[in-house]
């Protein structure tokens, strides 16, 4: 199979009419496949949390099923008891109606076929199609042959069909230990493809299973379950990730002998891979065990859960899936496109306030000591419809310590000794002089303000510096968690060893203050901090507590310059 990756940045990204799937769906309408029937199916397994390469396949889905006027079913491929937790299940079914998304009738499970895919197995037993192998797991792999060897047939490749079927009765009716016995289909040991080497259809697992308890003693693996599933759903478009291509023939293998003659026809899509992030379950679930992050939905972590608790929209994660498309071939997305799909959505919504992340006390010497007074500063200077909130303003202001620089270099245009800024809504003040600790810290700056510079009041005097600042004695404690990549390069090969490139500063808390319009917040409200980025409040914030947590920031020109310049 080849693959080829490229590199997919914004630009990039304008999505296509009709892509390769629904050129192939339009063709079964036109000729009349199924009745003109679209019936798609989301086929998750609850070993784990989603993470944003399941929302792409989520979104082609059931945008599908949408767009043809179809369906589309939620089934959980739960063929794997020792992986399983109703934990997951849950989480999976949150994050499909999260994105938006309803499905078709009830959840569906492929447990709740185990019946049928046992008499469907006895079928093809009885056809001379599958036989009960003795050989352990170890000899099936050392018989199966490479790419340039054909395989060995097993011994027990030419047993009745009568002892076939007594064999897997009993399997099923736990005679045997596990790894003892397994069903193979008898396909063709010298195949080209590897896959239809005579593949495992069942094999013994006495395990516990989440829905049906101890009433399995065998289990059906999932290139058998995953067609007979959709063909028992009647499904007529079964979506799937790039890496079951070669799975192909197999799944419409096992379907020759199905009844219905409307058979599902299997379509493959490129799998999403993003730089900076791990795309795979299995690690994700090896950061999670090893205490690595703080679980699955860490905000660090590209799970679904964690993208919502960092402040990711549906609208955001919907927009981004639509943007990248679908491909045949392998691409990298460039995390890029996901944090300016969340900026688009949120830069009309978000209400922008002021906090600050560093604070240093800036003290107006010349207003009147106890005096207060209230501004009105707008919402959203984009979107005028948010309205506009009340501010206070006073003598002593929090500004952020990056904002004032003693000894200021070119281009600068921030607070410094002798230089003038505007404070946003505010007043313009200029800085008189500093106030340090015994080792030389700047614990407060002096500045005077002018009053006849109040915003809004038709002051023409211009001065290129306008900082965000908040008022001091209203001023709210809040912890700021400032999040960053989990991976530290962008390399596409970082994932696979992704232990070593986990980024150390990934995770940075902040005692910050913010202006009082924050008391009232909400778990789950979006800001914008004025020249900060866009946050939102931590599920775990209380009033007393309040946590904020970085969606994304904004671009920093003056960083942008320091980074050029180093």
């Amino acid at each position: 199979m080849e693959s080829k990756e490229t590199m997919m940045s914004i630009e990039e990204t304008t999505p296509q009419t009709v892509n390769f799937i629904e050129a192939i769906i339009n063709t079964d309408n036109e000729e009349n496949t199924y009745g003109k029937r679209v019936h798609t199916r989301f086929p998750p397994e609850p070993n784990g949390y989603l993470h944003i390469g399941h929302a792409k396949s989520i979104c082609l889905n059931f945008g599908l099923g949408k767009s043809y006027q179809g369906l589309t079913n939620l089934r959980f491929d739960d063929t794997n008891p020792v992986k399983e937790d109703v934990e997951y299940v849950e989480s999976i079914e949150e994050d499909v109606k999260w994105l938006g998304f309803e499905w078709y009738g009830d959840v569906h499970y492929a447990s709740d076929y185990f019946g049928k895919l046992y008499e469907y197995a006895q079928v093809l037993i009885k056809k001379g199609k599958a036989y009960v192998d003795d050989q352990t797991p170890e000899e099936i792999r050392a018989t199966r042959g490479d790419f340039t060897t054909p395989g060995t047939n097993s011994p027990y490749r030419d047993r009745s069909v009568e002892e076939n079927l007594r064999l897997f009765e009993e399997m099923k009716d736990g005679k045997y230990k596990d790894g003892e016995k397994v069903l193979r289909a008898k396909i063709d040991m010298a195949d080209p493809n590897i896959v239809m080497r005579d593949p495992v259809l069942y094999r013994i697992l006495h395990a516990e299973h989440h829905r049906t308890g101890s009433e399995w003693n065998i289990y059906p693996m999932y290139d058998y379950a995953h067609p007979v599933s959709d063909a028992i759903e009647r499904i007529t478009h079964s979506v799937c990730t790039l890496e079951f291509e070669v799975h192909r023939p197999l799944y419409n293998w096992v379907l020759e002998d199905w009844e219905d003659i409307e058979k599902p026809k299997q379509i493959e899509f490129a799998r999403l891979n993003v730089t900076n992030m791990v795309m795979s379950k299995r690690k994700l679930r090896q950061l999670v065990e090893l205490n690595l992050v703080s679980g699955w939905d860490d905000p660090r972590m590209p799970t679904i859960s964690g993208l919502r608790r960092r402040g990711y929209t549906p609208e955001s994660i919907r927009d981004f899936c639509e943007r990248i498309g679908v491909a045949k071939a392998d691409s990298m997305v460039e995390v890029g496109l996901l944090e300016f799909c969340i900026r688009e959505d949120l830069k009309l919504k978000a209400p922008r306030y002021m906090a600050v992340l560093d604070p240093v006390k800036v003290v107006i010497t010349n207003y009147p000591e106890g005096q207060t007074e209230t501004l009105v500063i707008e919402n959203n200077t984009e979107n005028e419809d948010m309205g506009t909130r009340e501010v206070t303003f006073g003598r002593e202001v929090y500004i952020e310590r990056g904002d004032f620089m003693e000894e200021p270099v070119k281009k600068f245009f921030r607070l410094a000794p002798g230089k003038e800024v505007r404070l946003k809504g505010a007043y313009i003040i200029e800085c008189q002089s500093v106030v340090k600790d015994d080792n030389g810290n700047i614990t407060e700056i002096h500045c005077t303000y002018d009053p006849a510079t109040k915003s809004g009041t038709g002051c023409q005097k211009k001065v290129k510096g306008i900082l965000h600042w908040v008022e001091a004695s209203t001023a709210v404690d809040m912890e700021v968690r400032l999040y960053d990549y989990l991976l530290k390069t962008d390399d596409e090969t970082a994932d696979k060893d992704f232990l070593q490139q986990l980024n150390p500063n990934s995770l940075e808390v902040k005692s910050a203050k913010g202006e009082a319009a924050f008391r009232t917040t909400q778990a789950g409200d979006h800001y914008h901090f004025l020249r900060t980025g866009y946050f939102v409040t931590d599920k775990d914030s209380t009033a007393d507590h309040i946590i904020m947590n970085r969606t994304v920031g904004m671009r920093d020109t003056w960083a942008k310059m320091q980074k050029k310049q180093g």
